[in-house]
């Protein structure tokens, strides 16, 4: 079988990584790859930007199957169109995708099929978000409309900050959705979605902040871990009967029909679970900590999606493990940071088999690996408990190096501590 994996980061990794260690026999495309898939896959080297020529490739490589990493290409419509052209895709449609390429959209479907979130507004006009603002109580959470790479929400403490990240939004024809801050515990929710049928996924917890005790700008994710110990099933079965259930069925009802991985970020606050925002596709950095826990085969569910026969996929397993990755990022990142910086350490870090590392942004250049974007690795621990994953994940960290170097030291802390305080208390 011949599969197409589109993307270049440390979740397309993940996703190439498992589906060769399911079936080493597979051959495996992806565009455009990056240092580490390389070792696994073909690298194809198209921009995403460019469907027709990823389209055109598909067909010429008889490409049974195409999985789409990340949000750009399904924004652009992708699985529209190598459906046209009778192509197996997993992902979601772009109507179904504006759940998350469209937040104003997504509030909008909330708000009218019952959906659990936080209360909002959706404004074109400055003059008229600013006049909100100045009456609203902060801390006070501005969203630009659009992609924005998981760095386009702004937790504004303050009114002028408030006003600023408006200001950066309304740029052209835009919307910005302006929400109240929600406090609680934040968790990754993510889900197999065929139509009405929804089969979850252990639940992650997200570091987005750039450095230690969620301090600095977000980013596109500094560090996961998954399952979360202190979360409880009845939570998890809560947020799948309250809303990705009944998220997928309205999607259905809307003629928006859902195929692939839909993503609940969630806030547990003290009126309940409600939701942040919607991802029509895997995580990053979430995927790298939850397919090392899936057990079953990773290829069979994606195809019982795209063929709508996923409600007869009875058999998804998953191990006991925990997993936590530390991503290493370039200096500067989330801003402005400098490429080509080579890397050492990584065959020295990966020689436990409870250490598995993706490559995000990574090239080789003359035979030696450097950095190539802003989140360059994603560290991974495995573990019977998340403690030893924790280990194992900052273990490997201290035996890799590059010029600026850095990452959160503190992934994993907070459900540790209380993970103790709850045993303590019982």
């Amino acid at each position: 079988m011949r599969v197409l994996v589109l993307g270049g980061g440390g979740r397309e990794h993940a996703i190439c990584w498992k589906l060769k260690r399911d079936h080493p026999e597979l051959e495996l495309f992806c565009a455009p790859g990056n240092g580490g898939i390389g070792a696994i896959a073909t690298l194809v080297p198209v921009k995403l930007t460019e469907t027709q020529q990823l389209l055109e490739f598909a067909v010429k490589q008889k490409i049974d199957l195409t999985i789409v990493g990340p949000e750009l290409p399904l924004s652009l419509g992708i699985v529209d169109l190598f459906q046209a052209a009778g192509l197996k895709a997993f992902g979601p449609t772009r109507l179904a995708a504006e759940i998350e390429t469209s937040k104003a959209f997504a509030k909008d479907f909330m708000a009218r099929c019952g959906i659990p979130t936080a209360s909002y507004q959706v404004f074109t006009d400055a003059a008229e978000a600013i006049k909100y603002i100045e009456a609203s109580p902060t801390p006070i959470v501005v969203k630009a409309d659009g992609l924005a790479a998981g760095k386009g929400v702004v937790v504004c403490s303050s009114h002028q900050q408030a006003i600023a990240a408006v200001k950066a939004s309304l740029v052209g024809d835009t919307k910005v959705v302006i929400e109240e801050c929600l406090v609680g515990e934040e968790l990754s929710l993510m889900a197999f979605v065929d139509g009405e049928t929804v089969i979850p996924m252990p639940a992650a917890q997200d570091h987005k902040r750039a450095f230690d005790q969620d301090q600095g700008p977000n980013t596109g994710g500094m560090g996961a871990y998954a399952p979360i110990p202190h979360i409880s099933g009845s939570v998890l079965k809560q947020a799948l009967d309250t809303i990705l259930v009944p998220t997928a069925k309205a999607l259905v009802k809307e003629g928006r029909s859902f195929t692939g991985v839909l993503y609940a970020g969630l806030m547990l606050t003290e009126q309940g679970l409600k939701v942040i925002e919607f991802n029509a596709r895997f995580g990053d950095p979430e995927t790298q900590v939850v397919l090392p826990c899936l057990d079953s085969d990773l290829l069979s569910i994606i195809l019982a999606c795209v063929e709508h026969r996923l409600a007869s996929c009875t058999e998804v397993d998953w191990n006991h493990n925990s997993a936590l990755a530390v991503v290493l990022a370039s200096g500067g990142y989330p801003n402005e940071y400098e490429a080509g910086k080579p890397i050492s350490g990584v065959a020295e870090a990966s020689v436990s088999s409870s250490v598995q590392i993706f490559h995000a942004g990574t090239a080789y250049d003359r035979g030696q690996l450097v950095t190539a974007g802003g989140r360059v690795l994603a560290v991974v621990g495995l573990g019977s408990d998340l403690t030893l994953a924790q280990q194992r994940a900052y273990q490997a960290v201290s035996e890799i190096n590059f010029q600026n170097m850095h990452y959160r030291h503190d992934i994993g802390a907070r459900a540790l501590a209380k993970t103790v305080r709850n045993h303590i208390s019982n």
